[in-house]
């Protein structure tokens, strides 16, 4: 297995551990959560960055780097829920929405047709991400003591600025993730409707 795919497969590991410490009180839990996360953003960076570089492109890498990307960040959203960070609907679009773009991709695949990642797509991608590091640093910023409220807790409407600023980011990534989803889908039309 070459590196490219050892991060690919460290990534569904280290989403184990996320929900470990986001659901396991310890002191510092919500941090080692935030750190987790960060961690497994840098090797889904890493793994796509190195097997370009290095010409490591496989078969394995193809299918398991997207599906280890949706399991990690849908895996937090819906941790978000228990953890009333996030409202559950949106949470539902979220995970709806990568559920029909992974469908559509099976079914081109089932054509012999691949069906490569978009620009609009990435951008939904670091919205998403941005949001779940923007409400991990909300939950654990207060485990820093005088350093997190110094850093994270002036007001921002009334709420420190990182509160204030995760909500905004949530509903960012709700619409990119929407329209994301319904101009791939609509693009690619052809695949589904002549099934129908």
């Amino acid at each position: 297995m070459n590196l490219p795919n050892r991060l690919t497969v460290s990534r569904f590991a280290l989403t184990g551990l996320f929900w470990v410490a986001a659901f396991t009180p310890f002191p510092g839990n919500r941090t080692w959560a935030l750190l987790l996360f960060g961690l497994a953003s840098l090797t889904d960076f890493l793994d796509g960055k190195i097997a370009r570089e290095r010409r490591l492109i496989t078969a394995f890498g193809t299918l398991m780097d997207p599906l280890a990307d949706k399991i990690l960040t849908c895996s937090a959203f819906i941790a978000f829920i228990e953890l009333k960070q996030i409202e559950a609907w949106m949470v539902a679009v979220i995970v709806g929405r990568e559920l029909a773009i992974t469908g559509l991709r099976l079914l081109a695949a089932s054509k012999n047709v691949v069906l490569a990642a978009e620009r609009l797509g990435k951008h939904k991608t670091i919205s998403q991400i941005t949001t779940i590091l923007a409400t991990l640093l909300a939950m654990s910023y207060p485990q820093w003591g005088s350093l997190g409220q110094a850093l994270f807790s002036w007001p921002v409407m009334g709420r420190p600025w990182i509160d204030t600023f995760a909500t905004a980011s949530q509903w960012l990534a709700v619409a990119l993730t929407l329209y994301s989803g319904a101009a791939y889908l609509w693009r690619n039309r052809h695949l589904y409707l002549q099934d129908m």
